[in-house]
């Protein structure tokens, strides 16, 4: 696999995990940028995403399709201590969590940002 297609099946796999019915478009695209910053990458991950049945978007709003899909924080986050910066709002961490899915490992995120990202909170 090409590091394009890594990235996007990662976002992809994010994407699965979420832990919310419905978002707005915008909270969305905060959550692929935490793999992805290239405008026209997110723009074919939502396709692909939507192509592939995980997500239906309906103007600025996306209404995931879960399926069953969550995050099990005990044995798919893995904590790591060391200096890190966190991947959603750029802070300063000592502890650093990362979430373990099919395509790969995603983070550093803080605690409370970790949660974020997958719709926890």
């Amino acid at each position: 696999m090409t590091e394009r297609s890594d990235r996007v099946e990662l976002a992809l796999d994010l994407l699965a995990h979420l832990e919310t019915d419905e978002l707005p478009l915008a909270d969305v695209v905060d959550r692929i940028e935490t793999v992805t910053t290239d405008p026209s990458l997110t723009r074919e991950i939502l396709d692909r995403a939507e192509m592939r049945g995980i997500i239906d978007r309906e103007g600025a709003r996306v209404r995931t399709r879960r399926g069953g899909t969550f995050v099990r924080f005990d044995s798919q986050v893995v904590v790591r201590e060391g200096e890190f910066e966190c991947r959603r709002c750029g802070a300063g961490l000592s502890t650093g969590h990362f979430v373990r899915f099919d395509a790969g490992e995603l983070g550093p995120f803080g605690s409370s940002c970790v949660r974020k990202v997958l719709g926890r909170d």
